[in-house]
């Protein structure tokens, strides 16, 4: 796969060599060693004041998807640009929490919420559940009965809409797993009020992610708007109104919308300036916010295949193996084009399914660093330790105290006592 244009996010070549964040990578792979993620709080920022100016003017909550990078430091960053969390388990709660975000500024989605995880959410005070299912609900009413709590829910509407992403990756049509169907809502909303505990304050959907125009969310906000006239008339009222997130980011040669117009587009499809717009972004945040950095171990031919056998491999970004998915690759070193041959770029695991890119024009030999691009998000929080590999260092480039640019490790690389923390032989 081939870039267009400049460098994905805080990437660019400085003279002859690859920068991210005004730091030079070899610099970073040198003190911090590879594989390793670097990510870029500025430019996370950047993404996240995009959103806002597009809602300038409607009351609005961005809700971070922490599935995309859930590292503290991420979470932190979120949190002190005045964003809040979109999240799906206890434990994501939890990591907010330590990360210092308002519980007020949480939202918790997914299909299969546990009560104990239930149970944290509302003592720690979220802002509102977002419902997947008539049993879900019933769970959250026998929780918060038992707590003398009140709980905020809103209905995460199927709208049967094609968000034209990877089937992996689409949320909102009728076979997917994910909302209760725009038709069956009414009648479920109807239910809530035979529950006290419940305060059905919210409505939304999504769609999928990786979205890389609006269509989708336009036909799915008509869905919406005409769901929310009916429970209108049934006398409802909503605090909130989401649209999820799922908005894609250029990996190579894909044309994806700006935050800001995204956003706008939006707010203009769900005309309801009396309830707080919800958007939920996460790849559209952090994922041209990072990259991979990798170093080459060795060069290999094998019949009419070079292969670039690098230290970084699909435990550590599964993306390409699970997905196809395509991050471009680039060379530390600006290379002259006639001078670049075809590789495929993999990783030591036992594994054909371990590889990060194919057929990759790159001039490379042994203990060359290469960069895999865009890989902020569902990179380091997909990672495994398969084959009994340590999971890589993340880093973040954050400003000093003049303004200048600084890396700071914000997840240690693991060691092989990590691997085996929690077992033990067996053996009394």
């Amino acid at each position: 796969m081939a870039l267009t244009g400049s460098l994905p996010g805080p990437l660019a070549y400085s003279g002859e060599h690859l920068h991210f964040g005004g730091l030079p990578v070899a610099d970073l792979a040198a003190a911090f060693g590879t594989p390793l993620y670097v990510y870029s709080a500025a430019y996370l920022k950047e993404r996240l004041e995009s959103y806002r100016r597009g809602l300038r003017g409607r009351k609005h909550l961005l809700c971070y998807s922490v599935k995309a990078n859930s590292n503290l430091a991420i979470l932190r960053q979120v949190a002190g640009a005045g964003a809040g969390a979109d999240i799906v388990s206890g434990g994501e709660l939890y990591r907010c929490l330590q990360a210092g975000m308002p519980p007020e500024r949480i939202v918790f989605a997914g299909v299969g919420k546990t009560e104990r995880e239930i149970a944290e959410a509302l003592k720690a005070g979220i802002l509102l559940f977002s419902v997947e299912s008539v049993a879900e609900m019933e769970s959250i009413q026998r929780c918060a009965e038992t707590l003398g709590a009140r709980a905020r829910i809103s209905i995460r509407v199927n709208p049967d809409v094609d968000a034209a992403t990877h089937p992996y990756i689409s949320t909102g049509l009728k076979e997917n797993k994910f909302g209760i169907s725009h038709q069956a809502a009414r009648e479920v909303y109807a239910l809530s009020r035979q529950m006290p505990a419940l305060q059905a304050s919210g409505i939304g959907f999504h769609i999928g992610s990786q979205m890389l125009e609006s269509s989708g969310v336009r036909d799915a906000s008509a869905v919406l708007c005409a769901l929310i006239e009916r429970l209108r008339s049934d006398g409802f009222s909503f605090e909130h109104i989401s649209i999820g997130g799922g908005l894609g980011i250029r990996y190579g040669a894909e044309q994806a919308p700006e935050p800001a117009d995204f956003a706008a587009e939006a707010a203009a499809a769900l005309p309801y300036p009396d309830a707080t717009l919800c958007l939920e972004p996460g790849r559209s945040v952090v994922g041209n916010a990072g990259i991979l950095l990798t170093r080459v171990l060795y060069a290999k031919e094998q019949a009419d295949r070079r292969f670039l056998i690098v230290d970084a491999a699909m435990n550590d970004l599964i993306r390409p193996a699970l997905y196809q998915a395509e991050h471009a690759i680039v060379s530390e070193k600006l290379q002259e084009a006639e001078q670049a041959q075809r590789w495929d770029i993999v990783g030591p695991i036992c594994e054909s399914a371990d590889f990060l890119g194919r057929n990759r024009l790159l001039s490379a030999a042994a203990d060359d660093l290469l960069c895999i691009c865009s890989a902020g998000a569902y990179g380091f929080t997909m990672a495994s330790n398969y084959n009994s590999r340590p999971r890589p260092a993340e880093a973040l480039v954050v400003p000093d105290s003049e303004g200048r640019p600084r890396a700071l490790v914000v997840r240690d690389r693991e060691n092989y006592e990590d691997l085996i923390y929690g077992e033990n032989t067996g053996e009394d």
